[in-house]
């Protein structure tokens, strides 16, 4: 059964948004006004939000105006690096934008009733919520961890849109409105690589610990491992190059030694990020 998307950026006032928009214009108005909010209602380490003062401010009200023009935006045009982008983008802003939009702010996204299965944008006439975003379209239509069947079937128009391949950095730079989660950036096709490298450096360097015996790792790792690597030396080969010197050299000295490498997880905090 198909969810019952909150789809956040409708209008009644239509007669509006008959032109149009190209998708690099829209994406690079996204950015800047991401920018804006991120420089007055976020850390600036990106990893905790200030809902309430952002959800009362004009920035936001101007936000919101912005994010109806995603109606008349095809993104099928982009190419792979500005789409990757581009979808990271709405991704993140669409989390903060449900949150914000809640009556009452929750401790906890969880608390939210199927917050990412249903809080949603139309973008381009077609209906994409978080879920959507991030398994139908960043992770090249792979199935989310907890299903077997694909988010977008074949005749699916959503499917057209799907990366090609998925790039496991994302997992790094996607914010679901918990404190585990990684820091909010703003990303670009010009400025892509770099900035998922950035993301995944950071993100290892806090979230992996190397020990004697073994590695401890976020639960990202776990609940996303296929995205890695087929095995779990595989998965550990790839954390290890973004890791620093000291952690690489550890991990690499365990990889290389025969033994069997104990792997442990760390608790998520679902907490809201929150300031």
């Amino acid at each position: 059964m198909e969810p019952e998307y909150n789809i956040l950026n409708h209008t009644k006032d239509a007669a509006n948004l008959q032109e149009t928009v190209p998708p690099l214009d829209i994406s690079l108005k996204l950015q800047r006004s991401m920018l804006q909010l991120k420089g007055h209602h976020m850390t600036e380490d990106g990893r905790g939000i200030d809902y309430e003062r952002l959800r009362e401010s004009e920035l936001f009200r101007e936000y919101i105006d912005l994010s109806t023009r995603l109606v008349t935006c095809d993104p099928s045009s982009l190419d792979h690096t500005h789409k990757m982008a581009f979808f990271i983008n709405i991704y993140n802003s669409l989390t903060i934008h449900g949150l914000a939009a809640s009556e009452e702010l929750p401790s906890s996204v969880l608390g939210v009733e199927q917050f990412w299965q249903k809080t949603a944008y139309d973008i381009g006439g077609l209906v994409y919520s978080l879920d959507d975003i991030e398994h139908g379209v960043l992770r090249g239509n792979k199935p989310h961890p907890s299903a077997s069947k694909r988010p977008f079937s074949e005749d699916d128009p959503r499917a057209k849109i799907s990366l090609k391949s998925c790039d496991p950095r994302i997992h790094f730079a996607l914010v679901c409105g918990a404190k585990s989660c990684p820091a909010i950036q703003v990303y670009s096709g010009t400025n892509l690589e770099l900035a998922l490298n950035s993301a995944a450096t950071n993100f290892c360097s806090q979230e992996v610990e190397v020990t004697a015996g073994g590695v401890v790792i976020s639960k990202i790792f776990h609940w996303y491992a296929s995205d890695f690597g087929a095995t779990e030396k595989e998965l550990l080969q790839w954390v290890c190059q973004y890791l620093p010197v000291s952690k690489q050299e550890q991990l690499e000295k365990l990889l290389a030694s025969g033994h069997s490498v104990e792997v442990k997880s760390r608790d998520y905090d679902w907490k809201l990020n929150k300031l």
